[in-house]
């Protein structure tokens, strides 16, 4: 049944105070939470939704999870904020524990905590560079690594994230990745990032390359082993270090604490964010030690990174990442995503690819299986149908035809019949115009 938005509603209120006090740059849809809970939302007017974005893989373990909600209101009680670097507290140092304890590979490795993906994408930089003593930086077509001065040079996507916002950070460089549905191969894209090892940088000069095992903007796009191996390979030849974005990959979203453990490799150097928190906004750093300690005291910081209730909520919530159980859940839960949207392709033309890694997954939709042809204009009305019936869905991809699945994964089997039921006939709506 469609869900009634109409005029003289508390969120068309809201919505007028929107339109006057906040940016017309932030974009937003016209529904407000008034509360939530696992993976559905409750708007202002009492509707309730399931939730098929997650925050963007932030709620990996749901909305208002018990021991995360009771770990703040605990911590809040007691202080609210110090500044980790004029007064320490021990919930800095669990949570960066933690956080190091989902870096695959046998370390030493250490930590430092951040506010955003952004942040920690902006601090792995700052880290490579000054341990190395180089400047360049290699990253990749379909990438996303925030909205901040460094963040937006690195993603390659230019709008809405980087038109009109140059001119860019320098030494940044960028290769192609595998998209295999749309022709580029493993073998391709690696010539292709050999290619600008010879033809644009020496590899004397690279710092870093940062990769996301899965490409979250770029269309959930799992980077091959062959393809993770052969870049890492390379770098261990020249010198140069390997980050890893795990912001929206990790924290057990792909039924292991990083992405990148499922390509047996130890990054040098990981970014962490998003579900982390459980909700609360903290983010991090982890690799080896010697990196870590490279920069001089005072170097790396800032006011609010690690704040004390946020490394409240992070603790719980990483314990819960850690735990083997918890894993094992998220990969039977991501088999289940997986035949849910394969059943869904089996029945339509109209779904070019199912693709991703554990329950990080996306399906490509196209006019034509044949052409290929993107079906961007028809994943904005699926989005919009699937509003108005009680899902909450969002797209994504280079060509912005593809519709992500990010539902936190707490979701019960009605939460997921519901869900895919209304993605499946918001989709048939949508191809055939209604």
């Amino acid at each position: 049944m469609a869900i009634d938005q109409g005029t003289g509603t508390k969120t068309a209120a809201l919505q007028a105070e929107r339109e006057r006090w906040v940016s017309a740059s932030v974009f937003t849809q016209p529904l407000f939470a008034d509360h939530a809970h696992g993976a559905r939302i409750t708007d202002v007017e009492g509707r309730e939704y399931i939730d098929f974005v997650g925050g963007i893989g932030s709620l990996n373990c749901g909305h208002t999870p018990e021991a995360v909600v009771a770990a703040v209101q605990e911590q809040a009680a007691r202080y609210m904020h110090q500044m980790y670097s004029v007064v320490q507290y021990e919930g800095y140092i669990e949570t960066v524990k933690r956080m190091v304890a989902c870096h695959p590979g046998d370390g030493p490795f250490k930590g430092l905590l951040l506010n955003s993906g952004a942040e920690a994408v902006e601090n792995a930089i700052k880290i490579a560079r000054y341990a190395t003593g180089r400047d360049a930086i290699i990253c990749f077509d379909q990438g996303f690594h925030g909205r901040t001065l460094m963040g937006m040079t690195l993603t390659s996507k230019p709008m809405p994230y980087k038109k009109g916002m140059g001119p860019y950070a320098p030494e940044i460089y960028r290769a192609p990745a595998p998209y295999l549905y749309r022709g580029i191969s493993t073998e391709q894209a690696l010539d292709g990032f050999r290619k600008v090892l010879k033809s644009q940088i020496d590899p004397s000069q690279v710092a870093a390359v940062i990769l996301e095992p899965v490409q979250g903007e770029g269309g959930f796009l799992a980077m091959p082993t062959e393809f993770i191996h052969g870049i890492h390979a390379i770098c261990q030849e020249h010198g140069i270090l390997y980050i890893s974005d795990e912001v929206q990959s990790g924290m057990g979203r792909t039924g292991t604490p990083s992405a990148i453990e499922h390509h047996g490799i130890s990054p040098d150097l990981a970014t962490w964010a998003k579900s982390m928190g459980g909700g609360m906004p903290i983010s991090g750093v982890t690799g080896r030690a010697d990196l870590l300690d490279a920069v001089h005291p005072g170097g790396l910081g800032g006011t609010f990174g690690g704040n004390p209730v946020a490394c409240a909520a992070a603790i719980v919530a990483l314990d819960q990442v850690l735990d083997p159980d918890f894993q094992a859940h998220a990969r039977a839960f991501g088999d289940d995503l997986r035949a849910r949207l394969d059943a869904i392709a089996s029945r339509h033309e109209c779904v070019g690819e199912v693709r991703g890694l554990g329950a990080m997954l996306a399906i490509e939709l196209v006019k034509d299986r044949a052409t290929k042809e993107p079906a961007a204009e028809e994943v904005g009305r699926i989005v919009t149908l699937a509003r108005e019936r009680g899902l909450i869905l969002m797209g994504s991809g280079l060509y912005a035809n593809a519709v992500r699945v990010l539902v936190p994964l707490v979701a019960t089997e009605q939460d997921l019949d519901e869900g895919f039921a209304i993605l499946e006939e918001s989709l048939v709506d949508a191809f055939a115009g209604r």
